[in-house]
């Protein structure tokens, strides 16, 4: 059996985005392909939205012993 890791993504577009992003990957000197790639890969790499709101909630909840101890 045989596994692909990849994969291919269609996304629709306005055209008001499909031209900034043309603009912004030509500022950059990519192609749009590239940029919208590197997007995805910096989106996924971000902590979810319910682990950094817990954290916050720890390091605010803890500020006082963490100053104490440190």
């Amino acid at each position: 059996m045989r596994y692909t890791l990849g994969m291919t993504v269609t996304v629709e577009l306005s055209d008001a985005e499909a031209a900034e992003l043309h603009e912004r990957a030509k500022s950059l000197g990519v192609p749009a392909e590239v940029l919208a790639r590197a997007a995805v890969a910096d989106l996924l790499g971000q902590p979810a939205d319910d682990f950094e709101a817990a954290a916050t909630a720890v390091l605010n909840k803890n500020a006082e012993l963490y100053e104490r101890l440190s």
